[in-house]
Protein backbone atom coordinates (compact mmCIF):
# COMPACT_ATOMS: atom_id res chain seq x y z
CA UNK A 1 0.00 0.00 0.00
CA UNK A 2 3.31 2.29 0.78
CA UNK A 3 6.37 2.57 -0.96
CA UNK A 4 10.15 3.90 0.53
CA UNK A 5 11.45 7.16 -0.19
CA UNK A 6 14.55 6.94 1.22
CA UNK A 7 17.31 9.92 2.31
CA UNK A 8 20.07 7.86 3.96
CA UNK A 9 23.09 9.88 2.82
CA UNK A 10 23.29 11.51 6.19
CA UNK A 11 23.00 8.61 8.03
CA UNK A 12 26.81 7.59 7.11
CA UNK A 13 28.31 10.16 9.52
CA UNK A 14 26.78 7.94 12.35
CA UNK A 15 27.17 4.88 10.92
CA UNK A 16 31.26 6.06 10.56
CA UNK A 17 31.70 6.32 14.23
CA UNK A 18 30.56 2.83 15.55
CA UNK A 19 33.06 4.00 18.76
CA UNK A 20 30.23 6.07 19.47
CA UNK A 21 27.64 3.35 19.67
CA UNK A 22 26.47 0.03 21.74
CA UNK A 23 25.51 -1.67 18.85
CA UNK A 24 22.57 -1.15 16.07
CA UNK A 25 19.24 -1.96 15.51
CA UNK A 26 16.37 -2.96 12.53
CA UNK A 27 13.01 -3.06 12.85
CA UNK A 28 12.40 -3.22 8.82
CA UNK A 29 14.44 -4.38 5.79
CA UNK A 30 13.90 -0.58 4.63
CA UNK A 31 16.47 0.68 7.44
CA UNK A 32 18.64 -1.58 6.65
CA UNK A 33 18.39 -0.59 2.76
CA UNK A 34 18.78 2.34 3.81
CA UNK A 35 22.28 1.66 5.81
CA UNK A 36 23.06 0.27 2.21
CA UNK A 37 22.02 3.59 0.31
CA UNK A 38 24.16 5.37 2.79
CA UNK A 39 27.54 3.16 1.85
CA UNK A 40 27.36 4.18 -2.16
CA UNK A 41 28.93 7.75 -2.16
CA UNK A 42 32.81 8.25 -1.78
CA UNK A 43 33.98 5.27 -1.43
CA UNK A 44 32.48 4.42 1.55
CA UNK A 45 31.83 0.82 0.44
CA UNK A 46 35.33 0.08 0.71
CA UNK A 47 36.27 1.62 3.98
CA UNK A 48 33.11 -0.27 5.18
CA UNK A 49 34.78 -3.81 4.38
CA UNK A 50 37.98 -2.91 5.47
CA UNK A 51 37.38 -1.65 8.70
CA UNK A 52 33.80 -0.70 9.84
CA UNK A 53 31.99 -3.56 9.31
CA UNK A 54 34.71 -5.47 11.30
CA UNK A 55 34.07 -2.66 14.15
CA UNK A 56 30.12 -2.90 13.74
CA UNK A 57 30.66 -6.72 14.05
CA UNK A 58 31.90 -6.41 17.68
CA UNK A 59 28.92 -4.85 18.78
CA UNK A 60 25.40 -6.69 18.72
CA UNK A 61 23.00 -5.72 15.65
CA UNK A 62 19.77 -6.35 17.13
CA UNK A 63 17.24 -7.16 14.63
CA UNK A 64 13.22 -7.98 13.85
CA UNK A 65 12.22 -10.90 11.43
CA UNK A 66 14.16 -13.00 9.11
CA UNK A 67 13.98 -10.62 6.10
CA UNK A 68 15.66 -8.40 8.12
CA UNK A 69 18.53 -10.49 9.42
CA UNK A 70 18.95 -11.72 5.82
CA UNK A 71 19.47 -8.13 4.60
CA UNK A 72 22.28 -7.61 7.72
CA UNK A 73 23.76 -10.48 7.09
CA UNK A 74 24.44 -9.55 3.02
CA UNK A 75 26.24 -6.25 4.65
CA UNK A 76 28.57 -9.04 6.62
CA UNK A 77 26.69 -8.28 9.71
CA UNK A 78 26.19 -10.97 12.52
CA UNK A 79 22.38 -10.65 13.36
CA UNK A 80 20.33 -11.22 16.61
CA UNK A 81 16.93 -11.44 17.79
CA UNK A 82 15.51 -11.77 14.37
CA UNK A 83 13.25 -14.87 16.51
CA UNK A 84 11.21 -12.14 18.30
CA UNK A 85 9.22 -11.10 15.70
CA UNK A 86 7.96 -7.60 16.60
CA UNK A 87 9.34 -4.57 17.48
CA UNK A 88 8.21 -4.87 21.43
CA UNK A 89 9.63 -8.51 21.44
CA UNK A 90 12.92 -7.55 20.23
CA UNK A 91 13.03 -4.87 23.09
CA UNK A 92 12.27 -7.83 25.72
CA UNK A 93 15.13 -9.36 24.02
CA UNK A 94 17.49 -6.50 24.50
CA UNK A 95 16.53 -5.67 27.91
CA UNK A 96 16.66 -9.20 28.93
CA UNK A 97 20.84 -8.62 28.34
CA UNK A 98 23.59 -6.44 29.95
CA UNK A 99 22.64 -2.88 29.22
CA UNK A 100 25.33 -1.05 26.94
CA UNK A 101 26.99 1.89 28.38
CA UNK A 102 26.74 3.83 25.10
CA UNK A 103 23.52 4.15 22.97
CA UNK A 104 22.06 1.75 20.52
CA UNK A 105 22.06 3.52 16.78
CA UNK A 106 18.58 2.86 15.77
CA UNK A 107 17.69 4.02 11.76
CA UNK A 108 14.51 3.81 11.23
CA UNK A 109 11.54 5.21 9.19
CA UNK A 110 9.68 9.02 9.65
CA UNK A 111 6.58 6.76 11.31
CA UNK A 112 8.15 4.62 13.56
CA UNK A 113 6.65 2.71 16.69
CA UNK A 114 7.41 4.08 19.69
CA UNK A 115 6.58 0.74 21.91
CA UNK A 116 10.60 -0.16 21.06
CA UNK A 117 12.00 3.09 22.09
CA UNK A 118 9.80 3.69 25.12
CA UNK A 119 10.82 0.22 26.26
CA UNK A 120 14.10 0.62 26.25
CA UNK A 121 13.97 4.26 27.70
CA UNK A 122 12.15 2.82 30.75
CA UNK A 123 14.73 0.84 31.19
CA UNK A 124 17.45 3.24 31.21
CA UNK A 125 19.18 1.66 27.78
CA UNK A 126 20.03 4.42 26.11
CA UNK A 127 19.59 5.09 22.12
CA UNK A 128 19.82 7.66 19.27
CA UNK A 129 17.40 7.47 17.02
CA UNK A 130 17.77 8.86 12.98
CA UNK A 131 15.26 9.01 10.56
CA UNK A 132 16.56 7.29 7.43
CA UNK A 133 13.57 6.99 5.23
CA UNK A 134 9.88 8.14 4.70
CA UNK A 135 6.67 6.42 3.36
CA UNK A 136 4.97 7.77 0.99
CA UNK A 137 1.51 6.23 -0.54
CA UNK A 138 2.04 4.73 -3.74
CA UNK A 139 0.52 6.47 -6.76
CA UNK A 140 -1.81 3.10 -7.56
CA UNK A 141 -3.53 2.75 -4.58
CA UNK A 142 -6.91 4.43 -5.13
CA UNK A 143 -6.81 3.41 -9.05
CA UNK A 144 -5.90 -0.63 -7.52
CA UNK A 145 -8.73 -0.75 -4.76
CA UNK A 146 -11.15 0.80 -7.37
CA UNK A 147 -10.16 -2.16 -9.74
CA UNK A 148 -10.44 -4.54 -7.24
CA UNK A 149 -13.96 -3.66 -5.76
CA UNK A 150 -15.47 -3.49 -9.53
CA UNK A 151 -14.28 -6.50 -10.47
CA UNK A 152 -14.26 -8.51 -7.52
CA UNK A 153 -16.89 -6.78 -4.90
CA UNK A 154 -16.53 -6.73 -1.40
CA UNK A 155 -13.56 -8.69 0.16
CA UNK A 156 -13.98 -11.37 2.52
CA UNK A 157 -9.99 -10.24 4.41
CA UNK A 158 -7.66 -7.06 4.07
CA UNK A 159 -4.43 -7.44 5.52
CA UNK A 160 -2.38 -4.03 6.60
CA UNK A 161 1.51 -4.51 7.09
CA UNK A 162 1.91 -1.16 8.40
CA UNK A 163 -0.09 1.76 10.10
CA UNK A 164 1.51 3.65 7.18
CA UNK A 165 -0.56 1.48 4.66
CA UNK A 166 -3.74 1.75 7.10
CA UNK A 167 -3.01 5.71 7.00
CA UNK A 168 -3.15 5.52 3.18
CA UNK A 169 -5.84 3.86 2.45
CA UNK A 170 -8.71 3.55 4.80
CA UNK A 171 -10.85 6.46 3.78
CA UNK A 172 -11.22 4.83 -0.04
CA UNK A 173 -11.51 1.57 1.55
CA UNK A 174 -14.53 2.82 3.65
CA UNK A 175 -15.86 4.68 0.75
CA UNK A 176 -15.80 1.80 -1.46
CA UNK A 177 -17.41 -0.66 1.07
CA UNK A 178 -19.98 0.97 2.55
CA UNK A 179 -22.14 -0.77 5.10
CA UNK A 180 -20.60 -3.61 3.67
CA UNK A 181 -17.33 -3.03 5.82
CA UNK A 182 -18.64 -4.51 8.87
CA UNK A 183 -18.25 -7.96 6.58
CA UNK A 184 -14.93 -7.87 6.03
CA UNK A 185 -12.43 -9.22 8.33
CA UNK A 186 -9.29 -7.24 8.66
CA UNK A 187 -5.99 -8.69 9.54
CA UNK A 188 -2.72 -6.92 11.17
CA UNK A 189 1.13 -7.97 10.49
CA UNK A 190 2.40 -7.27 14.17
CA UNK A 191 0.59 -5.44 17.29
CA UNK A 192 1.37 -2.04 16.23
CA UNK A 193 -0.62 -2.37 13.02
CA UNK A 194 -3.39 -3.85 15.01
CA UNK A 195 -3.70 -1.30 17.32
CA UNK A 196 -3.79 1.17 14.60
CA UNK A 197 -6.79 -0.52 13.43
CA UNK A 198 -8.02 -0.58 16.82
CA UNK A 199 -7.31 2.71 16.80
CA UNK A 200 -9.75 3.25 13.45
CA UNK A 201 -12.56 1.43 15.01
CA UNK A 202 -12.01 -1.62 13.13
CA UNK A 203 -12.11 -5.39 15.03
CA UNK A 204 -9.00 -6.72 14.13
CA UNK A 205 -9.85 -10.38 13.45
CA UNK A 206 -6.16 -11.63 13.66
CA UNK A 207 -2.86 -10.78 14.42
CA UNK A 208 -0.45 -12.29 12.71
CA UNK A 209 1.81 -14.58 15.49
CA UNK A 210 5.07 -13.84 13.67
CA UNK A 211 5.52 -11.29 10.62
CA UNK A 212 6.16 -14.47 8.24
CA UNK A 213 3.57 -15.22 5.14
CA UNK A 214 3.03 -18.40 6.76
CA UNK A 215 1.77 -17.21 9.73
CA UNK A 216 0.29 -14.16 8.43
CA UNK A 217 -1.87 -16.79 6.04
CA UNK A 218 -3.00 -19.20 9.03
CA UNK A 219 -4.27 -16.32 10.85
CA UNK A 220 -6.26 -15.03 7.99
CA UNK A 221 -7.44 -18.90 7.68
CA UNK A 222 -8.70 -18.83 11.13
CA UNK A 223 -10.43 -15.80 10.81
CA UNK A 224 -12.37 -16.78 7.73
CA UNK A 225 -13.69 -19.55 9.35
CA UNK A 226 -17.45 -19.70 10.76
CA UNK A 227 -17.78 -18.33 13.86
CA UNK A 228 -14.34 -17.43 14.69
CA UNK A 229 -13.31 -13.78 15.71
Amino acid sequence: MSRSSQSAFGFGMQLSHPEGYGGLIFTSPRAVEAVKLSLEPDGKSEVWKKSLREKWNAKPVYVVGNATASLVSKLGLDAEGASSGNAERLAEWICSGEPPALPLLFPCGALKGEALPRMLRDKGIPMESIVVYQKVPHPGIQRNLDSYYSEQGIPASITFFSPSGLTYSLGHIRELSGSSIDRIKFAAIGPTTARALAAQGLPVSCTADSPTPRALAAGIRTALQPHSC
